[in-house]
């Protein structure tokens, strides 16, 4: 994998924000992989963006079970 600039870090940050009509998006460099950001939402880890080999990005968000609203019968 490729390693994520501070440039590209400010480009998804906008993208994020812009896409979805939320300034609560924000993107946090990982000390220990260059190659992702944490994605932070009104300051709550939603997920993480990875750069490929190809230079593009992918967006990783795990949902819990524990998280969903109730159970659809």
């Amino acid at each position: 994998m490729a390693d994520i600039q501070a440039e590209e870090v400010s480009r998804l940050q906008a993208y994020l924000q812009n896409m979805f009509k939320n300034t609560g998006f924000a993107l946090k460099m990982r000390e220990k992989a260059k190659d992702s950001v944490e994605v932070l939402l009104n300051g709550e880890f939603i997920g993480v963006i990875y750069k490929d080999e190809d230079g593009d990005f992918n967006f990783d968000m795990a949902i819990l079970e524990m998280d969903l609203p109730g159970q659809i019968s």
